[in-house]
């Protein structure tokens, strides 16, 4: 009798460890999928770039610059952008609708900002690669250097689900230094539709004084945090089993 009795309790005990051991992995698992699933969302999130970084224009004449979006891993509705740019240096002149959103308007009645909304046809429609939006023309008022940006915390790339996400990205957006007159040597590629009235003289192109920035280096913690979360949890993981 007494070996049945604890018979049973042998296998209550086993049944017991073995429910824990799941417990344990269900647990984990969840703990996975919430530390790391921020880091990846970031690393796809929907950005926004100028199809030039540098750009050189001689004063009073204009240039073209391509405001562009990448949707990352998602399938966006719409995308409302504001650009921002130092009016004592430029003025906006045109604001010409790219091909990626269907209907594309603009707003330029605010000094030092333009306005650009994109939004597909219908809720069918979405777009999930990336593309122009519109294509600015500035005109540099005098020498100096500037810069083109965005205003983040008023843009939106919104993702076409039933929430409307805005699933725009801050920190992956990108920046355009313009650089007016023929003194400084920092712009380095050459405007589209810029004028020239004065006649530029030819110059050698400087000797770089550092490499380019690739951009590897911004998403290597957002790769190297999640690997190490994975790698910890993994070696948890063993120690359970």
């Amino acid at each position: 009798m007494s070996f049945g009795l604890d018979l049973t309790f042998g296998f209550y005990s086993l049944d017991l460890n073995y429910n824990m051991k799941n417990y344990l992995k269900i647990l984990l698992v969840a703990m996975i999928f919430f530390l790391v699933t921020p880091f990846f969302s970031d690393i796809f999130a929907a950005s926004l770039s100028f199809d030039q970084t540098t750009v050189t224009v001689a004063s009073g004449g204009t240039f073209n610059i391509a405001v562009t979006i990448d949707p990352g891993s998602d399938a966006l509705y719409s995308a409302d952008i504001y650009l921002t740019y130092d009016a004592s240096y430029l003025k906006p002149t045109n604001v010409a609708a790219g091909t990626l959103f269907p209907t594309v308007t603009n707003d330029t009645s605010t000094s030092g900002q333009v306005y650009i909304a994109g939004l597909v046809n219908d809720t069918a429609s979405s777009v999930s690669t990336a593309g122009t939006v519109a294509t600015i023309t500035f005109q540099a008022l005098k020498d100096g250097t500037t810069s083109l940006s965005y205003n983040c915390s008023s843009s939106k790339a919104v993702k076409n689900d039933i929430n409307a996400t805005n699933v725009l990205n801050c920190s992956a957006d990108g920046t355009s230094t313009v650089t007016i007159g023929s003194g400084s040597s920092s712009g380095s590629s050459n405007s589209s539709g810029s004028s020239n009235s004065s006649g530029s003289s030819s110059s050698t192109s400087p000797t770089p004084s550092a490499l380019p920035v690739t951009g590897a280096t911004d998403l290597l913690p957002k790769f190297a945090i999640p690997g190490a979360v994975l790698l910890f949890v993994g070696a948890a993981i063993r120690l359970v089993l």
